[in-house]
């Protein structure tokens, strides 16, 4: 037996978590065997979670990583939590995907105290029946889930030893006005969805947006050193609902000063979808990154770093990963371009 699944994990133990029963109705995108549920240690419901593990997790330690759904969608989601689990196999990782509240509509939902707790119950659930290395703990999503794995970052520093984010939203506020506006990019029910979990506008409610925003949190995440990887499609906003001023603004909070990008710039990018001159990548080729997803943009500072690539609403796991990969908790991020790999634009959910 190559690969211990939850079914032996459970065969061992008394679970009062309850795993999926053999019998029950295939839930995507894996079916009950990888399907269990965690109790909340904040309201005590058992919430759905993904959790995968090889079968050396038994005796010996393995690197943990989270991965997560996008805005619109929850545990279900077959493409983000596919890919995540994937990579987990490939590496000898252990996998979470939890579903922290499903979509982003409901008060539970969308950055709230309860969809963040449910992340680390997650992590301690994994930590709770294999060995995991808790210095190579890491977490990965996009757009909504990229969202969350900033929030993560700021909120959780202790936590993780790399974080991952493509195309996030990272000020609700912001992206509410961006959401309202009659612009071929975007769409006016991401905030109805917004008010529906902050229980109404940002002028009405503007404790809760800001409470839910990884901007407010990030700070804590610069201060503890937890490397940070941003990327983002140049032309978001317009194919895609998430202008790249979002992904700027949360590198800038993360970067050195001198190291940071103008407003005046991050405008123009938005609006044109093209760099200015000085602002143009000109460093080393990056294999993950080719002629079809070039990048644009890039910049380092401190423990983060941007890309800003070729492409839309889109990520690029097999970047995330390779990152990840060399990245352990309390060292400095590791930001070394391999000679070798493979990478393309993955577009992202709802």
């Amino acid at each position: 037996m190559k690969h211990l699944t939850i079914a032996v994990v459970a065969a061992a133990m008394v679970s009062c978590e309850g795993i999926a029963k053999p019998g029950q109705a295939k839930s995507e995108p894996f079916g009950d065997e990888l399907l269990v549920q965690v109790k909340s240690s904040l309201d005590g419901t058992m919430q759905p979670c993904w959790f995968w593990a090889p079968e050396k997790a038994k005796t010996e330690a393995v690197p943990l990583v989270v991965g997560l759904h996008t805005w619109s969608n929850g545990y279900r989601q077959k493409s983000n939590y596919a890919t995540c689990l994937e990579e987990a196999k490939k590496r000898g990782w252990a996998m979470v995907g939890p579903d922290f509240r499903g979509p982003n509509k409901t008060p539970p939902a969308c950055g709230g105290d309860l969809a963040v707790q449910d992340i680390v119950d997650a992590v301690n659930y994994a930590k709770g029946r294999v060995k995991i290395d808790e210095k190579r703990i890491y977490i990965i999503g996009g757009s909504g889930g990229g969202h969350m794995t900033l929030l993560m970052a700021g909120r959780h520093p202790e936590i993780w030893a790399g974080c991952v984010a493509f195309c996030p939203i990272t000020d609700l506020a912001r992206w509410h006005a961006d959401s309202m506006l009659d612009h071929p990019g975007r769409g006016k029910n991401y905030a109805k969805m917004m008010e529906g979990a902050c229980g109404g506008t940002p002028s009405a409610k503007p404790d809760e947006y800001r409470h839910r925003s990884p901007l407010t949190w990030i700070d804590a995440a610069a201060k503890a050193g937890v490397p940070v990887y941003i990327a983002t499609g140049i032309h978001d906003g317009w194919k895609g609902s998430v202008p790249v001023g979002h992904s700027f603004r949360a590198y800038n909070a993360l970067a050195d000063a001198k190291d940071r990008v103008s407003e005046a710039d991050i405008a123009k990018i938005e609006e044109t979808q093209q760099v200015p001159t000085p602002l143009v990548y000109k460093g080393p080729s990056d294999p993950f990154y080719g002629a079809k997803q070039k990048i644009h943009f890039r910049g380092t500072s401190q423990n983060a770093r941007i890309t800003l690539f070729e492409g839309g609403h889109a990520g690029n796991y097999p970047a995330g990963f390779d990152f990840l990969s060399r990245q352990v908790k309390g060292c400095a991020a590791d930001f070394t371009i391999p000679t070798k790999g493979s990478g393309g634009e993955q577009a992202l959910g709802k």
